[in-house]
């Protein structure tokens, strides 16, 4: 695991996930090995028919040379089935979905970035979210202390 986007099961409701493969330039890679990268304000978006993520942000690679470079901020290109593309855009066109960046990890020597498709929550469902998982910590607390017991 390269980098986890912790905030967004707290700030959307996600319903599916997909693994997306990231189109990357070597030194990025590089870069990513050494994990200098921030996904929490990143998002992907279609174009033209292709899924792109944009925000997030791969460091410079400190070894790389200068004519190897790249924009740490750019877009890149999302690689997924034709059938998983058509599937999402319709998902998100229709029912007025986010597509959020959860987990970017290896696996074996490829890059796969982890998509969660969810509906933004709102502070209100966020404070009952957190008040019903530290009631639920609660109870499984006490049913522990009395098996104990």
């Amino acid at each position: 695991m390269v980098a986890t986007n912790k905030s967004a099961r707290r700030d959307f409701e996600i319903t599916e996930s997909f693994e997306a493969g990231v189109m990357l330039r070597g030194s990025e890679v590089k870069s990513l090995r050494e994990s200098k990268i921030q996904i929490s304000d990143s998002y992907a978006r279609f174009e033209s028919g292709e899924l792109f993520i944009v925000g997030l942000h791969i460091a410079q690679y400190s070894r790389a040379g200068t004519h190897t470079r790249v924009e740490s901020d750019r877009k890149r290109k999302l690689l997924l089935h034709r059938y998983e593309l058509d599937r999402l855009s319709s998902k998100v066109n229709q029912d007025r979905l986010s597509l959020v960046p959860m987990a970017l990890y290896f696996k074996g020597s490829r890059i796969k970035l982890e998509i969660g498709v969810g509906k933004g929550r709102k502070t209100v469902d966020k404070r009952q979210m957190i008040a019903k998982r530290d009631a639920d910590l609660e109870a499984r607390r006490e049913l522990s202390d009395r098996m104990r017991r």
